[in-house]
């Protein structure tokens, strides 16, 4: 053992011994660094606050959504089980029923730009249907009327129902903004285009789909804002474009069969 411990001590004599390097003092931060820390932190600060108000905002702006539309649907069911309760009450009295009267039609213009006399071809530049398959949503009054009646051998016209008209406005809707042709991909769209003309009563798609069903008191301005809409050659095609729709043709009136015909060119 003893020699065994004696060896150990020579061996461990002979080992290189451990350097020990003085310890350098530490470099101070530049002024510049700090500086610049200091601005990366308050705008990330900024930026994260501005998030965060930006993801409240959108989660108030879509519960307001949600509350109109749901609105909207109620008032459009109350109407209907209205009008059905005096059509009830009118065949238990044994009474005549007069079907409330449309007032908003959607016009498709089916015929080209051939053979068309100046009056016609003005009032369908009025009508904003410059080409063939164009459809345009028209409030029903007298004048109207007259003008869809100058013009009818063109167009084929009749009463869209709610279904179509969200349809439409989903599936064809564009807004003219600033000049330009841009889908509605959001409500925000619809904000930007119609909130200051309507005095922030047309915010949503519902409130588009509401004012184009039911003639709302900003019907104009919604239908104004819209693109012409584009629609296709109907599905299987038309049956004979010269003659009435009564007769067996495609111009003219078609009143509740529009919807039809609407979702055929869709």
């Amino acid at each position: 053992i003893l020699k065994l411990q004696f060896l150990y001590l020579i061996v461990c004599a002979q080992l290189p011994r451990p350097i020990h390097l003085p310890t350098m003092a530490r470099v101070p931060v530049p002024e510049s660094q700090k500086k610049a820390q200091a601005a990366a932190a308050k705008t990330g600060a900024a930026a994260s606050k501005k998030a965060a108000a930006k993801a409240e905002d959108f989660t108030a702006k879509r519960r307001l959504y949600m509350k109109k539309a749901v609105a909207h649907a109620k008032a459009h069911k109350a109407e209907a089980k209205r009008v059905k309760a005096m059509r009830a009450t009118a065949l238990k009295e044994g009474n005549f029923f007069a079907e409330p009267g449309a007032k908003v039609a959607f016009v498709v213009r089916i015929r080209g730009i051939n053979d068309v006399a100046p009056k016609p071809r003005k009032i369908l530049q009025l009508l904003r249907l410059r080409q063939i398959h164009n459809g345009v949503f028209v409030a029903l009054n007298k004048a109207t009327i007259n003008m869809l009646r100058r013009v009818e051998a063109f167009i084929a016209w009749g009463y869209p129902s709610e279904s179509v008209v969200r349809k439409l406005v989903y599936k064809r809707g564009y807004l003219n903004l600033k000049g330009n042709r841009i889908p509605i991909s959001e409500n925000e769209v619809v904000q930007e285009a119609l909130e200051k003309k309507t005095k922030g009563q047309v915010i949503c798609m519902e409130d588009l789909v509401h004012e184009l069903f039911t003639c709302g008191p900003n019907f104009s301005q919604v239908a104004h804002a819209f693109w012409p809409f584009q629609l296709t050659t109907p599905h299987g095609g038309l049956k004979y474009k010269n003659s009435h729709f009564v007769e067996g043709g495609d111009y003219g009136n078609r009143e509740t069969l529009i919807n039809q015909f609407i979702e055929r060119m869709l």
